[in-house]
């Protein structure tokens, strides 16, 4: 399991949406590259960027910043928003992205999603699946896009993709915490782990998460890290079981997870 400090990319900056709400925005940083510098040296070794104007736009807005990110960086960046040809795929591709994210294009180009995969292979590629209340959000998750996610999990197995990010939209970007029963579900439907996505507040999500880690192929967090809430060490650490306890939680952190904790 490892920690994927998340880059939202709107208007050139970096920011992050409150529930996806392009109205709820709070800037974090003005240069998008500083702070992927800034995480690599904190300990990250992969990051998250979402092109958001790319993502309600369908063109990407900020394809050079990406491309900048990945010059002045050695972190594998995983890229999503608004790549919905094989154009943008091989121009994220030439610009040193390591993992490219179809969300929209799922469902709205599957012939597209099959020859994407065709032509860059399963580990170049993730499917992003963003759901409220189970079921599928499209076009920067502001329309529905009538399937559930775990109907869309199954079917990315199906096209032999073998990476897959859940986002919880009505978690995302709140620090709300996290359901772990979900990930654990989406996991069983798709057939691999999958990449946690929304909510998490503390190092006790991650820990959360941990302790499923047989579902759970990595972790983004946003807000948390930019805020304060827990440093992106840490999150490293928590994610690949090496942080020290606090003595003052041993006992809790080290209890069986209980049908209760899963339900969130």
């Amino acid at each position: 399991m490892y920690l994927l400090p998340a880059i939202d990319i709107l208007n050139g900056r970096a920011v992050r949406l409150a529930r996806g709400d392009y109205a709820k925005v709070t800037v974090y940083h003005d240069d998008p590259a500083s702070q992927a510098q800034r995480f690599e040296e904190d300990g990250a070794r992969w990051i998250h960027v979402v092109d958001l104007d790319g993502a309600r736009d369908g063109t990407s807005g900020n394809a050079d910043i990406i491309a900048r990110i990945c010059k002045l960086t050695s972190l594998n960046v995983e890229v999503g928003g608004g790549l919905r040809t094989l154009d943008d795929l091989r121009r994220m591709a030439d610009a040193g992205a390591t993992r490219m994210v179809l969300g929209t294009a799922l469902v709205t180009s599957p012939d597209f999603a099959q020859a994407a995969r065709e032509e860059f292979g399963p580990d170049m590629l993730a499917a992003g699946v963003d759901a409220e209340g189970g079921d599928v959000k499209v076009e920067g998750w502001v329309q529905g896009a009538g399937i559930s996610a775990l109907e869309l999990a199954a079917r990315m197995a199906d096209a032999g993709y073998e990476h897959l990010i859940y986002t919880d939209i009505a978690r995302d970007g709140m620090q709300t915490g996290i359901a772990p029963a979900a990930y654990v579900e989406m996991a069983q439907a798709f057939g691999n782990p999958v990449i946690a996505s929304g909510g998490i507040s503390s190092l006790a999500d991650i820990r959360e998460l941990a302790k499923v880690s047989d579902a759970i192929e990595g972790v983004i967090a946003g807000r948390a890290i930019y805020e304060g809430a827990f440093s992106v060490a840490d999150g490293v650490a928590a994610c690949q079981g090496t942080l020290q306890a606090d003595p003052r939680f041993a006992a809790d952190l080290e209890r069986p997870l209980s049908l209760q904790d899963l339900e969130g």
